[in-house]
């Protein structure tokens, strides 16, 4: 008997059941197969061809032409009636093509003075003041018929380029930074490598210094506890031994209250310029002692000067002659001279100042 020999079944035990696999499973089985590696193949078709498997599907059965011609565009025909807002082509900015770069020269006419020059430039004084300080030496009365002066193109510094200047400590001087004065157009400089020859003016916009007000005359303060007034030094200079007060109110000089022709106050002209003609009277503001009546040097001209005690001094210049005497008591709207055009001057005026304990006061503080 072989040693793996199959043993009989026993009688009364059946053999198991095969059972064939179903024909449609099989079919069915085959499908899923073939549709797998179909889109696997078509995967990667589109992998290699960089191409889009629907688009390939969608170009079957086009012609050429109706696969390659670009589509085109109906031309444009709006109706008649069709409303827009209409925009004319303007190739102006907002910068005015009359904007300034370069520096102007003028010279001074009969009437000009620094601040109407200033407002019709429209510039600040200080910049007109600074950019002609070796003809105005920083003195506003110093501008006369004749005199020739450079005009800035902005406010700021003009300053004439020295041996040996640096863009940074002339930037740092007048409180700009560097790209301030390279990148102003009237400067043309090259911002990679500016170079400035000695002699040639450039532009600091924006630049400041403070002004040289040496030209101011000089108020040596009195003693009012002790009756003795304020000197200026001079030819119409006197020393009276007491001081008639003033009221503390202080009116109009001139005879056209409230008008100014000329220098208005500011920090170059710590005064103000009231308006009036050649030969109308001036009249002392206050009460006070007349401490100062006759020329002068400094622009001023012909000037009288009257202290009203507590500290109070009025001046007025430039008149044409002067009725007060050095020493003597005056009341309040007491004609103490005549309106005139004397030391540097481009027209008649009333250079009107008041000082209280040596320094400068607005008139239009206490101006009544």
């Amino acid at each position: 008997m072989p040693l793996f020999a199959k043993k009989p079944a026993d009688q009364g035990e059946s053999a198991p059941e095969i059972r064939a696999t179903p024909l449609w499973l099989m079919i069915a089985t085959w499908a899923l197969a073939l549709l797998m590696l179909a889109v696997s193949g078509f995967a990667i078709y589109q992998y290699f061809s960089g191409r889009s498997l629907l688009a390939y599907f969608r170009g079957i059965g086009r012609s050429p032409a109706e696969t390659a011609a670009p589509s085109t565009l109906p031309e444009y025909a709006p109706a008649a009636g069709y409303d827009s807002v209409a925009r004319s082509t303007d190739p102006d900015t907002v910068i005015s093509e009359d904007a300034r770069k370069d520096v102007t020269e003028i010279q001074v006419e009969s009437g000009d003075t620094l601040f109407g020059l200033a407002e019709n430039y429209s510039l600040e004084p200080e910049s007109i003041l600074w950019a002609n300080f070796p003809v105005l030496q920083d003195n506003p009365h110093l501008i006369s018929t004749g005199v020739t002066l450079k005009i800035p193109p902005v406010d700021g510094i003009l300053y004439q380029w020295k041996e040996g200047d640096k863009l940074d400590h002339i930037a740092g001087l007048y409180k700009v930074d560097v790209e301030d004065i390279l990148l102003y157009p009237g400067n043309d400089l090259d911002i990679t490598n500016p170079v400035i020859d000695p002699g040639e003016f450039i532009m600091i916009p924006g630049g400041y210094r403070e002004l040289q007000q040496s030209w101011i005359v000089p108020l040596e303060g009195g003693d009012v506890s002790g009756g003795v007034t304020a000197k200026i030094n001079g030819p119409g200079s006197c020393t009276p031994t007491s001081v008639y007060y003033g009221t503390g109110a202080f009116g109009w000089p001139a005879p056209y209250p409230g008008q100014v022709s000329g220098n208005d106050y500011w920090d170059g002209h710590p005064a103000i310029d009231a308006q009036c003609f050649e030969g109308d009277g001036i009249y002392a503001s206050d009460s006070g002692t007349v401490i100062y009546a006759g020329p002068i040097s400094g622009g001023y001209g012909n000037m009288v000067a009257i202290d009203h005690g507590h500290g109070y001094v009025t001046i007025y210049a430039p008149l044409s002659t002067w009725y007060a005497t050095c020493g003597q008591a005056v009341v309040k709207g007491a004609a103490i001279g005549a309106c005139g055009s004397t030391g540097n001057s481009t027209g008649a005026h009333l250079h009107f100042e008041i000082r209280q304990g040596g320094s400068f006061l607005n008139p239009w503080y206490v101006l009544q």
